[in-house]
């Protein structure tokens, strides 16, 4: 098994590690690996005081492999009130595969009403079960890299669940991961814990993966609820409501290839 890391950093580049690896392609990474590691590269860029992450959007435009990646991230558009970043991931030779932009808004005024909370905080991790997926791989981003304990529903059954997720290891070597690291790394599990179709009959690949994040989470635990819609002769995507332990921090959205097996 290879070190109990997600992605190594090395002279300037990094290396994804088999704990990087997701479900359809033993040689391909899961896309909450690549989304937390672009998140990481926006956390790292100059911003203004009070702005925060509102919002990424990622174009996984080719599957990632294991190995030597090239990060590169800017600000593009730069602002005391709002601010446009755009990262991508590529491979040797300069092929890109996954693209992102970020947008940062200052912070609502404090004197602002909030609105009511639209719904309770799902039971706590300590209530969940533990996850019933059978890795066709292994090591793998989950379970290796990713603890995910169910409160509603199973990775194997069909329908919304519900499920807790926190990082086992590192997510690059010697540093700890951020809790928006984190969400990024959940946030892209909305399409397997809310599947509607069987595993063994079809391929639910996300194409792309958008977040908004209402507050920055707190703690080591993000929840998702999650669920699956496919439209008639239309496209299906996966929606997900994002939670920490204190509430509701933001939704997570997955436009579906769905193709048999």
């Amino acid at each position: 098994m290879s070190d109990p890391v997600v992605f190594l950093a090395r002279d300037g580049h990094f290396v994804g590690t088999e704990l990087a690896r997701g479900p359809w392609d033993p040689t391909a990474q899961h896309g909450g690996a690549a989304a937390a590691l672009l998140m990481r590269a926006f956390e790292q860029l100059p911003a203004a005081e009070g702005l925060a992450i509102s919002r990424v959007t990622y174009e996984f435009l080719r599957p990632v492999p294991l190995g030597e990646l090239e990060v590169n991230a800017e600000v593009v558009r730069p602002g005391r009130r709002v601010q446009l970043l755009e990262a991508s991931v590529s491979v040797a030779g300069g092929l890109e595969v996954v693209r992102a932009r970020a947008l940062q808004v200052h912070r609502a005024d404090p004197r602002a009403p909030i609105t009511a909370p639209l719904g309770p905080t799902p039971p706590g991790p300590e209530q969940g079960r533990d996850n019933d997926f059978v890795p066709p791989h292994r090591p793998m981003f989950a379970p290796d890299a990713i603890e995910v304990r169910f409160i509603d529903g199973t990775f194997n059954g069909a329908g919304p669940s519900t499920a807790w997720f926190r990082l086992r290891v590192e997510l690059v070597a010697g540093e700890p991961a951020s809790q928006l690291q984190l969400l990024a790394a959940a946030g892209d599990f909305g399409n397997g814990i809310g599947a509607a179709l069987p595993w063994d009959k079809y391929v639910f690949i996300n194409p792309d993966l958008t977040l908004y994040v209402e507050r920055p989470p707190i703690g080591e635990w993000i929840c998702l609820q999650s669920r699956t819609i496919i439209a008639p002769d239309g496209i299906a995507t996966a929606e997900s409501v994002l939670y920490d332990l204190n509430g509701r921090v933001g939704t997570a959205t997955q436009a579906l290839l769905i193709t048999p097996r």
